[in-house]
């Protein structure tokens, strides 16, 4: 199955200020969910933000909130988004979810789960997803993966919302996301 724009929305799962110091590679992280961000948002996808106990562990990275200031941000006590029932209908009425964030083998695993037992598609961008310790990030790929989550790179998600070449709108992405150094 393939990503479609009219199908997906995107789901960052708590980039937050105090706890990414903490991951694994997090200026990485940092730069590729931006990256991820950007694409979301000029195929003008859903974009949710959630938090984590935002009071204790800060709110999301401003580079993000920066990169889609549209973007609803929600808040959570349980780790999973779907145990929180915290998702807005921008985001739940889509049939795909594009999923990263943090952490890979908590926050991101839970939820991941939840949209799959709710019949949602659910893409886990493994380039634009983190933990403290990478064995945690490996098993978190692999069991999404077994539980029929899709794992994909940035770069599918931004030509499968492409679709085709040429055009403007292939122009202007390419120039954004391709050329020069890339996250």
């Amino acid at each position: 199955m393939l990503m479609r724009r009219q199908d997906a929305g995107l789901l960052v799962v708590d980039i937050q200020d105090k706890l990414l110091p903490a991951v694994h590679d997090a200026a990485g992280l940092l730069a590729r969910s931006l990256w991820l961000t950007g694409v979301a948002r000029d195929h003008e996808l859903p974009i949710v933000f959630s938090e984590q106990y935002p009071k204790g562990l800060g709110g999301t990275a401003a580079e993000l909130r920066e990169a889609a200031p549209q973007a609803l941000t929600v808040d959570k006590l349980h780790f999973s988004c779907v145990d929180a029932d915290c998702l807005p209908t921008a985001l739940t009425e889509k049939k795909q979810i594009i999923v990263c964030g943090m952490e890979a083998h908590v926050c991101v695993l839970q939820t991941v789960l939840g949209l799959l037992a709710r019949g949602k598609q659910v893409f886990v961008v493994a380039d634009a997803i983190s933990s403290r310790k990478p064995q945690d990030i490996e098993l978190a790929i692999a069991r999404m993966r077994a539980a029929g989550a899709v794992i994909v790179s940035r770069e599918m998600v931004l030509f499968e919302l492409l679709e085709k070449s040429g055009g403007e709108h292939f122009k202007q992405m390419s120039q954004r996301y391709l050329l020069g150094e890339q996250p």
